[in-house]
């Protein structure tokens, strides 16, 4: 699988850990798509449409052979799978799915674009890609993500919710 990803997982309705870990799940069980890593889940306040509850959000790193647009396509399907509802823009939603970064390239197509154009702007998608990857840095960007992550102001919107225990990359699913 020569393709590395960063996927970023939200969700703030139902059972919220489990959409997050049904997602990690029928993304490994794709033999084009291995999880090699997740981050621990963060507790987030919402952003941009403030009135819903509050989300609990991570990232993983999967390798691929999919192009870019497959892999959204196999992220869109699950989303659907596990009941995905476009009501209104960053309004509740059980499961979200979003391509962070794919290899170290700049997409931009119709139906994507990589880097996520606002991930830089969000604390709740830089600590969990910063957890797995301290020195990321996005492409065309001379310095690492986390120096982003301090010129953000919601940061205290994003709280460890559970913390990855390390063992190994599925310990997080299994416990």
């Amino acid at each position: 699988m020569e393709n590395k990803a960063y996927i970023a997982l939200g969700s703030n309705l139902g059972d919220r850990f489990g959409y997050l870990v049904q997602a990690i799940l029928l993304l490994g069980s794709n033999e084009e798509i291995s999880v090699v890593n997740t981050s621990s889940v963060y507790e987030t306040d919402p952003v941009g449409y403030t009135d819903q509850n509050q989300f609990l959000n991570m990232a993983i790193q999967v390798e691929t052979s999919l192009g870019p647009v497959e892999l959204l396509d196999t992220c869109l399907e699950i989303e659907l799978k596990l009941g995905r509802k476009r009501e209104m823009k960053w309004g509740p939603r059980t499961l979200d799915l979003d391509i962070l970064l794919y290899n170290h390239e700049n997409i931009e197509t119709e139906k994507l674009t990589v880097p996520h154009p606002r991930m830089s702007e969000r604390a709740f998608v830089i600590l969990p890609l910063l957890e797995m990857d301290p020195n990321l840095k996005l492409p065309n960007m001379a310095e690492p993500l986390k120096k982003c992550l301090l010129s953000i102001p919601d940061r205290e919107g994003v709280r460890i919710w559970k913390q990855k225990n390390g063992e190994d990359v599925f310990a997080l699913i299994e416990s």
